[in-house]
């Protein structure tokens, strides 16, 4: 069987629909859903799944080491990702604690782990944005999040057992079934209809001097990229370590903008918002994945353009369709 966590989430989800074309219906899907109108389950009409488990249900599972099937891989995918939210107890038990017990059970059980990591832990990039392992400790991630994921990775070091998992830092992934994330959707997500029917979007004004509004940069990432990243993975069980997932291309917010108004056929009007206090001091200006260890690893293909990603997720968003 293949474990995914986190299941009816964005990337979660996509994973699923990935195994699903690959052929792949032995999967345990697990989330957390509140209830039958909770929005996350469109993301799992369609696919094809042998058991779904609760996350209460599965933690107890786990810590009984109880389960009556085997486990190949583990894609752990489920996590709070909030920049905003200030409850460190709910990430200490929702993203730390939760990962250790599943790398625990994967390693007394010899299943793969591949988990999420994030550039967050990355901070203010002031010691750059390369995945050597030996980096990793000195990082200081900026909200509670990075401060999550920074914290597993440490005790995954620490504990001496980065060979025998993976870890992603994925950098800002955006695409198809992300729409109920809130505020955390990617721009394209949350201004699409805007920019389609007004012909206008809002970007955040910089405060730093060094960056013209609009001209903050990110490594955006088209989520099928991201996809078939964990893939290769999945079919290389012995290239473990934590590695960065990005495009290794760092574009502008102006750049983001640009193509969505492209995507749509609309000439492009881009107004600057001040930036909500809470993230001024907090604000990421720059991310740059360092991708040579990955390419080191084996990983060749290219990553889609941001252009081209653009326009193919707004053939998503135009029929409000899931991967």
């Amino acid at each position: 069987m293949i474990v995914v966590t986190g299941a009816a989430g964005f990337i979660g989800s996509c994973l699923v629909a990935e195994l699903n074309a690959r052929g792949r219906y032995d999967l345990i899907l697990v989330d957390d859903l509140s209830g039958d109108d909770d929005p996350k389950k469109k993301n799992l009409l369609a696919k094809r799944y042998q058991r779904y488990y609760d996350k209460a249900e599965y933690l107890k599972l786990l810590k009984r080491d109880s389960f009556d099937f085997d486990v190949e891989h583990i894609l752990h995918m489920g996590a709070c990702s909030s920049t905003t939210l200030q409850d460190a107890d709910y990430f200490e038990k929702n993203n730390y604690e939760y990962t250790c017990t599943v790398a625990q059970w994967a390693l007394k059980n010899k299943a793969r782990l591949i988990y999420a990591s994030s550039a967050a832990t990355y901070g203010n990039g002031e010691l750059g944005y390369s995945d050597d392992e030996s980096l990793i400790p000195q990082l200081k991630p900026l909200n509670l999040y990075g401060e999550s994921k920074q914290k597993f990775d440490v005790w995954a070091l620490n504990q001496g057992i980065t060979g025998k998992m993976t870890g992603l830092k994925f950098f800002n992934v955006f695409g198809p079934n992300e729409y109920h994330k809130g505020d955390m959707r990617s721009v394209v997500s949350k201004t699409y209809d805007r920019v389609k029917n007004e012909g206008k979007i809002s970007l955040f004004k910089s405060y730093d001097p060094k960056y013209k509004d609009g001209e903050q940069m990110r490594d955006f990432i088209y989520v099928k990229d991201a996809v078939d990243v964990v893939m290769f993975f999945m079919e290389h069980p012995s290239i473990n370590g934590i590695f960065n997932l990005g495009t290794g291309k760092a574009r502008t917010w102006n750049d983001l903008a640009f193509a969505l108004f492209a995507a749509v056929g609309r000439q492009p009007q881009i107004d600057y918002m001040e930036m909500p206090a809470i993230l001024r001091g907090r604000y990421q200006y720059f991310t740059q994945a360092d991708m040579a260890k990955l390419r080191k690893a084996g990983y060749t293909k290219p990553f889609t353009s941001l252009e081209d990603a653009v326009k193919d997720y707004c053939g998503y968003l135009s029929t409000q369709r899931c991967w």
